[in-house]
């Protein structure tokens, strides 16, 4: 089985998309054909701002719906890896 990721993307808009995907690569380019998702289709092309590799799919779908809850300027400080700012927010 492959290895679950989650990951954020950077729109072309600077609007931030969370996702998980067994295929990081693939999913980037599928985002990028404007196939991924609507949110992402209205707003390519995007970049991949963040990615996570996770031991399972269950984590990964946690890990998500987790990430999905923060604010904004929390993400971007995991984006930047600022884990002080990470846990101060």
């Amino acid at each position: 089985m492959a290895v679950p990721f989650v990951y954020i993307l950077r729109c072309r808009d600077d609007a931030l998309y969370v996702g998980m995907t067994d295929d990081i690569d693939a999913r980037l380019e599928r985002h990028n054909r404007g196939e991924g998702c609507a949110f992402t289709a209205r707003r390519v092309p995007v970049t991949l701002a963040y990615v996570e590799e996770i031991e399972t799919l269950r984590e990964a779908d946690k890990r998500e719906r987790q990430i999905k809850r923060w604010t904004r300027a929390k993400k971007e400080a995991l984006i930047a890896a600022n884990w002080r700012l990470l846990k101060q927010l």
